[in-house]
């Protein structure tokens, strides 16, 4: 079942076919309410003045309001029966967009129907994993396992690492790049250009110098720029943020090339380096040829996320460091009778249950074929939108793949497609069938045939966003 946290008789197919969606569930209305401001200001009239609205949307016009019981609603019931009406439209909309996914490395095909009681328990890991707090409502005994699993992935032995399960990707960058801080105060944070914006958020966080390198078209960074802004601040440390999967190409890092680069220009043992692998860092281990991230080479953190590829239903992630590290950043708090060296206090405790629970089901054994079947239907659809004569690029050891932006924004919010500049892209999960790169083929060229008047008028040229070798532009294409 795709996206289940609950148990149901009625099979998932049988429910979206019996019940259409509401008029205000429909996505031509949700599209409507939610469609984007262009350019990037806009000024609207609203009660006799201008208002200037700075991207992003005005969710207000999809705001479902709380209003005050009446007094005789515990009578009548009709509260409960106003509130089962909006989560059941609401949750019609989720199967809709669920189906018309593509563009956010999400796995949504999950059945947790099995932890579906847990649910009436506030579980809060708060404070260090290792350290039992007073709190006894907590699920350390499941967060522990998964960090260990992790640290064998990684290759890190029991007594040497440190981690916890985080709220998000992003929170393991953050905290990821303060331990590189912390193990050296006057650092300069470098980091590509294609880095995920946490990276950048960290940097102003902490006041930290950061310096962003130049990438390859591919996406990954390129070392030659690298070197010479190391030359820059050769006086300074190196933090280093190594990409295990750009956000945007899916380009992986070279970490060897990295440290390499490091070692030879003077700042042995004068560097930490971070891994950001929020996708790939659990697809990685489980390609053929691909470079291995391991803590037998000189890094300092790797971080993932949960909700990813592992399908977790709710954000999270894993943050693994070396546990000799994690003392400059931790102190004891007597309130919690445990020991703080995470980024936030409160933890869910649910989502460790959530992610041992899938480890266990899956293994490495269920991750690998599921790895497999990501690049082998990246492929397909790569292949696909090549003979159709669209630019498209997919990197080796990526499931992301890159094409020219479609032209219509309501083709692209159907489609939930993730866009930046010239260039969109799709993300190949475990929930991405054959069935669904098909249907979402049909669609795009119907409608590209109508943007370009079938053949009349050409397609934008994004060699400079994925090299001559894959823009099929007028000018490119052989």
């Amino acid at each position: 079942m795709v996206g289940s946290v609950g148990n149901g008789s009625m099979d998932l197919r049988e429910r979206e076919k019996a019940v259409p969606l509401p008029k205000e569930f429909e996505r031509e209305e949700m599209v409507d309410a939610l469609t984007p401001l262009r350019p990037d200001t806009v000024e609207e009239e609203e009660k006799g003045r201008t208002r200037e609205i700075v991207l992003g949307r005005n969710v207000h016009t999809m705001c479902l309001e709380v209003k005050e019981p009446e007094d005789d609603d515990e009578v009548t019931g009709d509260r409960e029966a106003y509130m089962a009406s909006v989560l059941a439209r609401y949750r019609r909309s989720l199967i809709d967009r669920t189906k018309h996914h593509l563009g956010y490395p999400y796995n949504l095909d999950f059945d947790y129907g099995a932890l579906s009681h847990l649910q009436h328990f506030s579980i809060n890991n708060l404070g260090d994993p290792f350290i039992e707090s007073n709190y006894g409502v907590h699920s350390r005994q499941f967060e522990v396992g998964v960090l260990d699993w992790f640290a064998r992935l990684w290759e890190l032995e029991k007594n040497e690492y440190w981690g916890y399960i985080t709220n998000c990707g992003t929170e393991g960058n953050l905290h990821g790049i303060l331990v590189g801080r912390e193990v050296f105060p006057n650092g300069v944070l470098y980091a590509s250009k294609e880095s995920h914006y946490s990276v950048f958020k960290a940097a102003r966080m902490y006041r930290m110098e950061c310096v962003k390198v130049a990438t390859l078209v591919s996406g990954e960074i390129d070392c030659a720029d690298f070197k010479a802004k190391l030359f820059q601040n050769k006086e300074k440390p190196a933090i280093i943020n190594v990409n295990i999967g750009t956000t945007v190409k899916g380009a992986v890092d070279d970490l060897d090339l990295v440290i390499q680069t490091l070692e030879e220009n003077g700042f042995k043992d004068r560097f930490y380096i971070h891994c950001d692998g929020a996708l790939f860092g659990l697809m990685m281990p489980f390609v053929k040829r691909a470079p291995k991230v391991t803590f037998k080479k000189p890094i300092g953190s790797v971080s993932v996320s949960g909700h990813k590829f592992v399908g977790c239903p709710m954000p999270c992630g894993v943050q693994i460091t070396r546990l000799e590290h994690i003392n400059a950043l931790s102190s004891n708090v007597e309130y919690l009778a445990s020991r703080d060296a995470t980024i936030m206090g409160s933890r869910n405790g649910h989502a460790p249950i959530f992610l041992w629970y899938t480890l266990n089901r899956k293994g490495y054994r269920g991750f690998q074929k599921e790895v497999q079947k990501c690049l082998r239907n990246a492929h397909y659809l790569k292949d696909r939108l090549k003979e159709a004569g669209i630019s498209v690029m997919l990197n080796e050891l990526s499931s992301t793949v890159v094409f020219e932006r479609p032209k219509d924004e309501d083709f692209v919010r159907q489609w939930q497609l993730a866009c930046e500049g010239n260039i969109a892209h799709a993300v190949v999960m475990p929930n991405v069938t054959i069935e669904k790169l098909d249907h979402f083929l049909g669609e795009l060229l119907e409608k590209r045939s109508h943007w370009y008047q079938e053949g009349k008028l050409s397609p934008p040229c994004i060699a400079a966003e994925v090299g001559k070798i894959n823009c099929l532009c007028s000018l490119h294409k052989k």
